[in-house]
Formats: structure tokens, sequence, C-alpha cells
């Protein structure tokens, strides 16, 4: 059926809560707007006069086809070349969605986004609707078909299972930048021991190249390992240079609500370095260097003023 114009104002207004549960189901910018897409598609040939709740409707129709895409996600998964990490966007994308409250910023933390990989697809799914988006169990159930009593049981375990791997600790901007400016002074240093200072003993460093940027796919643990690792991977060359054409500037900001690295070469993003960061220092040093997961912070970096100069160029 044809929409006319109020139907299609009427999903417009719906589009920025889509994106921001679909992108929280998915791990991924590009995956969170085909599947937005793919629900105006359907909304546009359902009979929308027959549709009670459009807000409903919409995000059950989003909910249920971001589940048949994690199932098949993880199938995918399986035959991904290296480490499979979430794409992380940059402060200001209006894909992370709500903020106002400790459980919706800590829904779309890098950390949490790792750990609700661990998670099955229905877990995800009522973890993301309850946490984030504060919808009543009720709801839930109707969304996914599901009893109240089953989706409240599916609930409890799914936020057992990320606290139980939860290890971060909230901090606002200029903690964030702060951290992200002493953990570049160490990592710039030239020497481990500034590094170990601030990383915990059971430190891990992982990264995402997606196998078209080199990364490693087991991680590096332990502070010292950690610490070799990053004071070679801040170390300037030509060799770097020339394979990503050009010197990375390195700057200060916040991925996902939390501190964070971004190398920028000729305004490009090539690469952003997630901190997890507890009261005993820095637990995760997590880095996406897959160009595919860099398409939308390169077009954020560019709409947006970053603070001027880099704080190193490498």
């Amino acid at each position: 059926m044809a929409l006319i114009m109020s139907d299609v104002d009427r999903f417009e207004a719906s589009r920025p809560r889509l994106e921001a549960i679909a992108y929280r189901l998915l791990g991924s910018a590009g995956e969170a707007e085909d599947a937005v897409q793919e629900t105006f598609l359907r909304w546009q040939a359902a009979d929308i006069g027959r549709i009670e709740v459009p807000e409903a409707w919409l995000t059950k129709v989003l909910t249920n086809f971001c589940l048949n895409q994690l199932t098949s996600a993880r199938a995918r998964r399986e035959t991904y070349v290296g480490r499979w990490l979430p794409e992380p966007l940059l402060a200001g994308d209006t894909m992370l969605g709500p903020a106002d409250t400790a459980e919706q910023r800590e829904s779309v933390s890098y950390a949490v986004l790792v750990l609700l990989e661990r998670l099955s697809p229905k877990e995800r799914a009522v973890y993301v609707l309850r946490e984030a988006f504060d919808y009543p169990h009720r709801e839930i159930a109707e969304i996914l078909d599901i009893t109240e009593a089953a989706g409240q049981q599916i609930y409890h375990r799914a936020k057992k299972h990320v606290a139980d791997g939860k290890a971060r600790t909230e901090v606002d901007e200029a903690t964030a930048r702060r951290i992200v400016e002493e953990f570049l002074g160490a990592a710039t240093s030239g020497h481990t021991e500034p590094l170990i200072r601030l990383l915990t003993q059971d430190a891990v460093s992982v990264g995402d190249g997606g196998g078209k940027v080199p990364a490693r796919a087991k991680a590096f643990e332990g502070a010292l390992a950690v610490a070799t690792f990053l004071r070679g991977l801040f170390k300037p060359s030509d060799a770097k240079r020339k394979y990503i054409g050009g010197a990375p500037g390195i700057y200060a900001t916040t991925a996902n609500g939390g501190p964070a690295i971004v190398a920028v070469v000729d305004g490009r993003v090539v690469g952003i370095t997630c901190l997890e960061v507890t009261a005993e220092g820095i637990v995760a040093v997590r880095s996406q260097v897959n160009p595919d997961k860099l398409v939308r912070a390169t077009e954020l970096w560019a709409a947006t003023d970053h603070g001027g100069d880099p704080l190193y160029t490498l």
C-alpha cells in the first residue's frame, strides 16, 4: 500500500528509537540501519489503518527482524577472520540513543556490548528492551511472543550474565579525557613501566581487523604482555605510515560513553581504541580497525568539531 505523508512522518519520528534499539541488539551501525530500513519496508506494505499502536508494531517488527539477524550472525562470526568486536560509536552519534539514566548509558557502553555477545538472541532482546528503553515486561512479552513470566526469567538470567562479566566504572567526559591523555602519555613514552602502572594485572588487549587490517586474533593477557604490545603499537614507523597512507593523528575522545582514542589520517578514522576502566585501573583495551566498522565514525568525525590539533602524531 502507498504511504501518505503522515505515515512517513510517523515512521521517521520513531526512527531514532528504532536505530538505537537495533544498534544495541546487533552491535553494528550498518546492520542497524539495514534493520530499520527493512522495518520501514514492512510498514510501507502493512495495512496501517488497522495498526492500533504504531510504535509497538514497529518495535515488534524491528526486534524480531534483529533476532533473525542475530541467529544468522552467530553462524557468520564462526567464519569471521580474527576477533569480532562491536562497531564503536563516537560521542554525539544519535544511534547511541537515550542516556538519561545509568542503565541506559551502561547498556550502550562498549564493555557491555562485548558482554551482550555472550547472550542468546532472546536474552539480548529482553535485556536491551528492559534496561535501555524501560519497556514493561508485559510489552516485552508481546513483542517476543512469550509469556510475561518467561520474559522476567529471561531478563534476570541475562542481567546476571552481564553483571558477572562487568567490571566497568562509569566516568564523566572530563575524567575520560584525563584517562586517555594519561594512557597516551604512557603508551608513547617508549617504556612499558608507565603503562603497567595504569593497567590491572589481568588486563587484556584485543583488536578487530576483519581480515582487512592486521590485528591479533588472540588477546594479549596480563599487564606486562599488554604494555609490551601497546609500546610497539604506538611506536612511530615509516612502515606503519606507508601501510595506512600517512601519519595518524591521535585524539582523546569518548566512544559509547567511555574513554577512547581515535586515530585519523587525512580526515579518515583508521582506528578507535576503547578503554574499559575500573577503580583498580584499565582492565581492557579493545581496538576497532576494520575499515567497514569505521565508516560511520569517519562521517561523524568530518561533520563535528574534534577539538583542534591531535595530542600526538605517530
